[in-house]
């Protein structure tokens, strides 16, 4: 006879049991695993992307975004080891903007502004010359000025939205970059 325990038991065993048949179904997106054809992992054919500067005018904000935007890339790919053969070539382009957020109506002076990048890309397979993979992509950060006697702070805040904005282009690069490798789309 088939009491409430037994049915809950077999419902728990029933569900253990289709998890264990799906479990091989799932790879971690950035493991370190060869594919079963033995073709080289994800970390290998990231590390296999070469990043060249980023074009930017000398001496701009934005050369210094385009610097930033490139190491993260190039840390983010290789993980901090040495570059493998190159057999991809990234090319990004940028373009940055600013716009006030909050204005103090004392003033008339920015309180808070929005600095934002904006990023084409396109993965070239440099064997055969075709773009595989193109895309955008784009990053908003605010950054606060605290006062109208304080320009230093407001030149650092402008700064470290730079950074911020950057590492969020370089991960967002680094992660469709990650599914076409696993993926192939």
């Amino acid at each position: 006879m088939w009491s409430p325990e037994t049915t809950r038991l077999s419902g728990i065993v029933g569900a253990l049991a289709l998890a264990g048949l799906t479990a091989g179904c799932f790879q971690p997106l950035y493991g370190n695993q060869a594919s079963i054809a033995g073709a080289p992992g994800l970390t290998d054919r990231l590390s296999s992307v070469d990043v060249p500067p980023i074009d930017a005018p000398n001496g701009t904000r934005l050369s210094r975004v385009g610097l930033e935007v490139r190491n993260d890339l190039i840390y983010g790919l290789t993980g901090g080891q040495g570059a493998g053969p190159t057999n991809y070539k990234l090319v990004v382009r940028l373009t940055s903007q600013q716009q006030q957020v909050i204005v103090d109506i004392q003033t008339a002076r920015p309180d808070v502004l929005d600095y934002g990048i904006d990023a084409t890309y396109s993965l070239i397979d440099v064997t055969s010359g075709k773009t595989v993979v193109t895309g955008q992509t784009f990053s908003r950060v605010s950054y606060n000025i605290p006062g109208q006697q304080q320009r230093f702070v407001g030149e650092r805040g402008l700064r470290d939205a730079e950074n911020r904005a950057a590492q969020v282009i370089a991960d967002s690069i680094r992660a469709r970059l990650a599914s076409y490798f696993v993926a192939g789309a």
